[in-house]
């Protein structure tokens, strides 16, 4: 009986190997996948950007010209989407299928161009967003050294709201990112500091996500203990909506505070939102499409003005290309502007139309006067 059970066992053993060999391998596949990603969350944890409350930025350059009450100057704030998102690109977080949307190239003549256009508007003061240090996205290419080089004689801060070793995702994945948000002042700056927003992610999320800041520079008025505080902004943008929220909410408390001091106030740049006076009944909606939110302009207090333009949209879609779509029935923002201290007299408001060209914005620029 022995010897007959033996014989009749051995086909079994011989089906089981392959099986095991299998259920062997997969076991090993998921280990080492299980032992990858916890690598990532570990790499991610060790490496995670995490700013202060508050914190001193260095002020770079040297500007001579001074301001005092009464005299007129221009601002101009531009996203300029790191150089790399001109009229050929679209971009998967908007629902289009790109992750790298230029070369080295494309992102230098973008940028050629964006400091061109820069340079023929002549602005007092510049805000820029989406401004890269070291990011793969844009070949490494350092724009803001780039701005410097050119603005040699205004003062210039940067404060990163975009800092991550290496983003994991999409598939390609972005890499490393290495972005904020720069100030330019032709005017002396005594101090600029980074404050930081609410985040509306949490762990892990949060971890190769932006934190939002605000960039609040100092310049000092002549023949006065007032200030012009310039505060430069990019908000949430891919949030459910209360991130938005939360951090207009605390803009809203750190320029009323700096007026109620005496000084002089101007915030300006990419808010994700339309200001709620602003009409914008004349751009076409794609339901599909990311939609901006809206700033609620009561939930600010009385004698602020809120200034954007709605003649010229100051955003496009990057659902597709822009270059050879039908631009009639385009998915157009107006996201980008300025709020402005009731101790100032705004002059004028005008999105400069570029064609979106070499940045999925359009340059804002505001011409205004302080009030004696």
């Amino acid at each position: 009986m022995s010897e007959g059970y033996a014989k009749h066992s051995r086909p079994e053993e011989k089906k089981s190997g392959p099986v095991r060999k299998i259920l062997k391998f997969i076991g090993s596949v998921l280990l080492i996948a299980v032992l990858l990603f916890a690598g990532l969350i570990g790499f991610l944890s060790a490496t995670e950007y995490k700013p202060a409350d508050s914190e001193e930025i260095a002020v770079e350059g040297e500007a001579s010209e001074e301001l005092a009450p009464g005299d007129e100057f221009t601002v101009m704030s531009w996203n300029i989407g790191y150089g790399a998102l001109g009229d050929n690109a679209d971009f998967f977080m908007d629902g289009g299928k790109s992750v790298k949307t230029a070369d080295e190239e494309r992102v230098l003549s973008n940028m050629d161009s964006i400091i061109q256009e820069t340079s023929s508007l002549d602005p007092d003061i510049m805000f820029f967003q989406e401004t890269d240090k070291d990011s793969s996205r844009s070949n490494h290419i350092n724009e803001y050294a780039m701005l410097q080089d050119t603005y040699q004689e205004y003062c210039s801060s940067f404060a990163n709201n975009f800092k991550v070793a290496f983003l994991p995702y999409p598939v390609p994945p972005m890499g490393k990112v290495d972005s904020g948000i720069a100030t330019f002042s032709s005017y002396p700056v005594s101090g600029a500091e980074r404050i930081q927003l609410p985040i509306p992610f949490s762990w892990p999320v949060r971890m190769a996500n932006l934190k939002r800041c605000v960039l609040v520079s100092r310049v000092p008025l002549k023949g006065t203990d007032k200030e012009l505080v310039l505060v430069n902004l990019h908000l949430e943008a891919y949030d459910d909506g209360e991130g938005k929220k939360a951090q207009t909410a605390m803009l809203a408390e750190i320029m009323q505070a700096e007026r109620e001091k005496g000084n002089y106030v101007i915030a300006g740049g990419d808010f994700n939102q339309t200001f709620s006076s602003a009409d914008i009944s004349s751009y076409v909606v794609k339901p599909d499409n990311w939609q901006a939110g809206m700033l609620d302009e009561k939930e600010f207090s009385e004698g602020w003005q809120f200034m954007m333009n709605e003649k010229v949209p100051s955003c496009r879609s990057l659902i597709q290309p822009y270059i050879d779509a039908d631009k009639d029935d385009f998915q157009y923002y107006l996201i980008d502007g300025f709020i402005v201290s009731d101790n100032i007299k705004v002059a004028s408001v005008e999105n400069q139309d570029l064609g979106f060209v070499v940045s999925d914005h359009n340059p804002v620029c505001m011409k205004l006067q302080l009030v004696k």
